[in-house]
């Protein structure tokens, strides 16, 4: 098992790390340009992928307890956030008012907590652990769980939450987030994909399709590199440590002992503790960028949700497996 996590997580540390050497010498529009191709073309053609190979056969019961994770990690997120500064404003005195309009950056900071306690990297962690450590019989376990956590989390919810907390100038309207969810090139390519699996492509099709999707994985494991390499400030590391405590401990505490009450066991249940675990997903970046959210407080999440993850999954596979 060892041998094979390691496998797992080597692109993780190749790109991640190749992203950190190339920062110092990479202009922050790349950043910008690369985060918005993933989120027109990139992620939409690998939800195109994905979507033509799910499984519907098992019906709505995953894609429910999926949504319903979302709403847990939401709940949790705001709790956490709401005692957070109660701390702040109670027992530490205010800092001097930064350069930038207080109400956007508290905006802004706002919703990229809830994003990064929210979003986990299903598509390419998740999927990826549940297929080491779980067998091919509850594949398609972890597969609805990722497509539903990409389509209505990252993509649905995910969209509202940073068109509405994003840092704009202009006033939110209800319609602009609406707008901003219908227009999410994912969701359309993913009710394309699942409308076409009938529809069989020619061999060098599939295959020049299922290699562009390591691609797209590389490219956004790259931009977490980069963004963590253009860091200058860690007045967030408390915050992210916070975040990152309810993204890899917290919500998947509450998954696995509510999975054991209503009676689901065994490799189903490690699958939704799994799933419901992993670090939060380099999407955010993606938002991020499309949506001017806090970067910093995103990426050093993500650098924590890393390291969390090699601390619980032991737990994880004591307790729930």
């Amino acid at each position: 098992m060892i041998e094979n996590l390691f496998h797992a997580y080597t692109p993780l540390f190749i790109w991640i790390g190749l992203g950190l050497l190339l920062s110092r010498f990479t202009p922050d529009n790349f950043l910008k340009l690369l985060g918005q191709s993933l989120y027109w073309v990139g992620v939409p053609l690998q939800l195109l992928v994905l979507a033509r190979h799910t499984d519907l056969s098992d019906g709505g019961l995953i894609p429910a307890i999926s949504v319903g994770v979302l709403l847990l990690s939401l709940v949790l997120a705001l709790l956490t956030w709401w005692g957070w500064q109660w701390y702040i404003n109670v027992k530490i005195e205010p800092k001097k008012e930064p350069l930038e309009s207080p109400d956007l950056l508290m905006r802004a900071t706002l919703g990229s907590f809830i994003l990064a306690a929210i979003l986990g990297n299903t598509g390419f962690v998740g999927l990826t652990l549940t297929k080491v450590l779980t067998s091919p019989d509850n594949t398609n376990w972890a597969v609805l769980f990722s497509v539903t956590n990409n389509v209505v989390g990252t993509y649905g919810i995910a969209v509202l939450i940073a068109s509405y907390f994003g840092k704009r100038e202009t006033k939110n309207q209800w319609w602009r987030q609406i707008w901003d969810l219908i227009t999410v090139p994912s969701l359309w390519t993913f009710f394309i994909g699942l409308n076409t699996q009938f529809i069989e492509l020619p061999a060098i099709v599939e295959s020049g399709l299922e290699q562009a999707v390591w691609v797209v994985i590389a490219c956004a494991l790259l931009l977490v590199g980069l963004r963590l390499g253009m860091m200058k400030e860690w007045q967030n590391l408390a915050i992210a440590s916070i975040a990152s405590t309810v993204k890899v401990f917290i919500v998947p505490l509450f998954v696995g002992l509510t999975a054991t009450y209503l009676g689901i066991t065994g490799e189903q249940r490690l699958i939704m503790v799994l799933m419901s675990g992993t670090p939060t997903g380099l999407s955010v970046l993606i938002l991020a960028e499309v949506y001017d959210l806090d970067r910093n407080l995103l990426a050093s999440t993500i650098a924590l949700t890393f390291i969390g993850l090699f601390l619980a999954l032991p737990l994880w596979l004591i307790w729930f497996s």
